[in-house]
């Protein structure tokens, strides 16, 4: 993960890179935050063993939340169809895509504050908390609960993982490094139908386990922090730091609560949140057999949100001292750009991959280690496209060409999707069309992150990768939403036209997994259940190949930034665009 020169350039370090202040802008060194420049500090206490060191247990704790993610994902479609309300699958998933847009921002704020180290351990005690309330949950309410605090720290580890490759990396080698965290994809794909495939239906150890495993994957890359803390504290280049810190507890408890209310926006993330929560989950459960829009407890969220969106627009844009939004940042057009293209990546993929594991069991009848394997492929297919990719970008360093041909073959692989939806027969080109998605994500979805981060100074990475993540999120509560609207609103009917029986029509649509095993495929009401999904399946297809048409704009007016061997670029920030930007 390093070119011809990095080995001295990680003694010597890029002008404005390593923290040995001598020769350095003092002033420029002084309006960092303290977060960003423990991070510096620490990294220059490591060489390039050191380095891959730090990499290797990145990839430790990547590996074992990338599994964790895999199996969770099947397994909390089983808890929900255990409780008799697997439709309200898409309503847990909003949720907690409301619970990360928010919560981006806060750690990289929090990290700048405190720094990577201390949040880290945050996050693990999060994650921790949460698995275990999931796991031991006997109703979806106590279920969504524990699924909340799990996404606060899931959201947590998957952005610190992000800022400390990026903090122990250059620009030009930046890709392959982002794709340290998601290499265990290349594995996870085919162990992770095999685990799920022999638990069986047993999901509370399935996701209870995690609460040990996850833990004990992280004790690496805790000890390669620690360590470099320790040494920074003995070297004394923390001195200065420390004069800071206890500045900062002069301000006593509730002064310092004071500063962090303001320096986190805590206003604008309760409306944030306020806003996407009201909106979308409301959405996700006004369907179903019978159907609920005309009742107060649909109506009256959607009413609070849409009145909270103007609210949040003059206090971010005219009252927040500290924005939650960096209008600065957001006026450069690759920042613009790739928000938006964010938000669309995981809109897009929640039309074909919000029920395709679902699908896949009921109507292709596959079974539960197939099912998991083919929607694993995706990741599969776009982290070794990725990484082969990186490897090239080192040399080549441009990025733009490849992004936009990645956002094309995101508009066949829809269209081929919408063709094989149902039926035996279509496995194979479900297979195929997951792999060319894949395909096209792996030339676009990190390179894009890359190009964000190529836009701004080492000071403002944290805030504006977690904006770029945030919007994944923001992504996701929408695709959820509308996913979950389109599945809860025509599903029920189209069971109705085909079967006759309400009592199976409750059965197919509330817990499916359980109705299949009554109606072995081949049955009559398994094959009316099958062209009812299929039919359901094909509305989100053309849903999701629509929203092709404007990833593929954005890919196309988003900057060519030339990604140098620098920690981040000379002229990043000025103008809005970079010295080193090529047309």
């Amino acid at each position: 993960m390093v070119s011809d020169s990095v080995e001295e350039k990680s003694r010597d370090g890029p002008e404005g890179y390593q923290p040995s202040y001598e020769g350095f802008d003092q002033q420029a060194e002084k309006e960092k935050s303290i977060g960003v420049r423990k991070v510096e500090i620490y990294s220059s206490q490591y060489k390039l063993v050191g380095k891959i060191f730090v990499f290797f247990s990145v990839f430790l704790v990547s590996y074992a939340y990338g599994l964790d993610s895999n199996i969770r994902y099947v397994y909390q479609a089983t808890a929900t169809s255990s409780y008799a309300e697997h439709s309200l699958l898409s309503t847990v998933n909003v949720i907690k895509a409301v619970i990360g847009a928010a919560g981006q921002p806060v750690y990289a704020r929090l990290s700048d504050v405190f720094g990577r180290l201390e949040l880290f351990i945050a996050a693990i005690l999060f994650y921790v908390v949460g698995t275990i309330i999931e796991s031991q949950a006997y109703d979806v309410q106590r279920f969504a609960g524990g699924a909340i605090l799990f996404q606060v720290g899931y959201t947590g580890i998957v952005l610190l993982m992000e800022l400390i490759v990026a903090d122990f990396s250059f620009l030009n080698w930046r890709l392959v490094a982002s794709f340290v965290p998601a290499l265990p994809f290349i594995i996870n794909t085919w162990i992770s139908g095999n685990i799920t495939g022999d638990m069986g239906l047993r999901w509370s150890w399935g996701i209870g386990m995690w609460a040990i495993i996850f833990p004990v994957a992280s004790i690496p890359l805790l000890i390669c922090l620690i360590h470099m803390r320790y040494r920074a504290h003995k070297s004394g280049q923390m001195d200065a730091i420390k004069a800071e810190e206890t500045d900062f507890q002069r301000l006593g408890f509730w002064g310092f609560m004071k500063h962090l209310f303001w320096q986190l926006d805590v206003v604008g993330i309760i409306l944030l949140i306020a806003v996407f929560a009201l909106i979308l989950v409301p959405f996700t459960i006004a369907g179903g057999v019978e159907e609920e829009w005309k009742k107060a407890k649909i109506i009256a969220p959607l009413v609070i949100g849409f009145c909270c969106i103007p609210v949040f627009a003059v206090w971010e844009f005219k009252y927040a001292p500290i924005p939650l939004v960096p209008m600065k940042h957001l006026r450069n057009r690759t920042v613009y750009s790739a928000v938006c293209i964010a938000v669309l990546i995981n809109f897009i993929w929640y039309m074909q991959g919000d029920y395709m594991y679902t699908v896949l069991v009921v109507a292709v009848n596959q079974s539960t280690t197939s099912a998991n394997r083919i929607t694993s492929l995706y990741s599969f297919v776009s982290v070794i496209t990725g990484t082969i990719l990186g490897l090239i970008v080192a040399r080549l360093r441009y990025l733009k060409g490849f992004i936009v041909f990645g956002t094309c073959m995101w508009l066949l692989s829809m269209g081929l999707l919408i063709h094989y939806r149902g039926g035996t027969d279509s496995k194979s080109g479900i297979i195929g069309s997951m792999c060319v998605l894949g395909f096209g994500a792996g030339l676009f979805t990190y390179p894009v992150q890359v190009m964000i981060q190529a836009s701004v100074k080492h000071e403002h990475m944290a805030i504006i990768t977690s904006l770029y993540l945030a919007s994944y999120n923001i992504g996701s509560a929408l695709g959820g939403s509308v996913s979950g609207a389109i599945w809860t609103q025509i599903l029920p009917k189209e069971l109705s036209k085909r079967l006759s029986d309400p009592a199976l029509v409750t059965a197919a649509y509330g817990s499916p997994f359980t109705f299949i095993i009554s109606y072995p495929w081949g049955t009559p009401e398994r094959m009316a259940v099958v062209e009812a999904y299929k039919h359901v399946q094909k509305i989100l297809l053309i849903v999701g190949t629509c929203l092709c048409v404007p990833l593929i704009f954005f890919a196309l007016i988003i900057d060519n930034y030339k990604l140098e061997s620098v920690q981040s670029l000379p002229g990043a920030e000025k103008d809005g665009e970079s010295e080193s930007l090529s047309s």
